[in-house]
């Protein structure tokens, strides 16, 4: 997640929205998705991370979300290198399922990331397709890098992308329902429906 700094969160959104509207759609969207996030801890044993960018933002972060969470600071790179250390970093301390969702899918539920977690128990990837070409939850029983490689990140190719890389690997996948995420103008509306 990207600390809601004004200017530097959903960008493609201040046309419409300006600097602080795009930062507070940023902030009540993370919110959300920490609550449904939370939901799931509170039948389930979980942790939750966040994993954010901006080193000057850690303590804003953590006095805006709570002292309950784990909070990293993402490592540099485009977003796929963001994201395979992040899942490394995750496993390499043991734990043996981890689900890493964005903060602009509002119809991310705790069932479905429940079910995330359930399809990795027999799947060794569980993907959420995003309406735009991407995806808004990825979920991995152990670290596979490859799948972060060569990903044009942004572009409606993502998880056509992805799955190809996957099928080269022999990997098992488990596909989510589609939703739309929040990234441009014309997506405002899926939000305001959750409102």
């Amino acid at each position: 997640m990207r600390y809601p700094e004004p200017g530097k969160v959903k960008t493609r959104l201040i046309p419409a929205l300006g600097a602080v509207g795009a930062a507070t759609l940023q902030r009540q969207m993370t919110e959300y998705i920490l609550t449904q996030a939370r939901k799931l801890q509170e039948i389930e044993s979980l942790t939750i991370d966040i994993h954010f960018t901006g080193s000057d933002r850690q303590q804003q972060t953590i006095d805006w979300l709570g002292t309950d969470l784990t909070y990293h600071q993402q490592r540099e790179g485009d977003l796929g290198m963001r994201m395979a250390h992040s899942f490394a970093r995750v496993f390499e301390i043991g734990i043996e399922r981890v689900v890493l969702i964005g903060t602009d899918c509002p119809g991310l539920t705790p069932d479905l990331l429940q079910m995330a977690f359930k399809q990795l128990l027999t799947h060794d990837l569980a993907i959420g397709p995003a309406l735009d070409g991407g995806y808004y939850l990825i979920g991995l029983r152990r670290s596979i890098p490859v799948l972060f490689e060569g990903i044009e990140w942004g572009s409606d190719r993502v998880f056509a992308q992805t799955m190809a890389i996957a099928d080269r690997y022999n990997l098992s996948v488990a596909q989510l329902l589609p939703l739309a995420d929040i990234d441009r103008v014309e997506d405002l509306p899926v939000w305001q429906a959750f409102q």
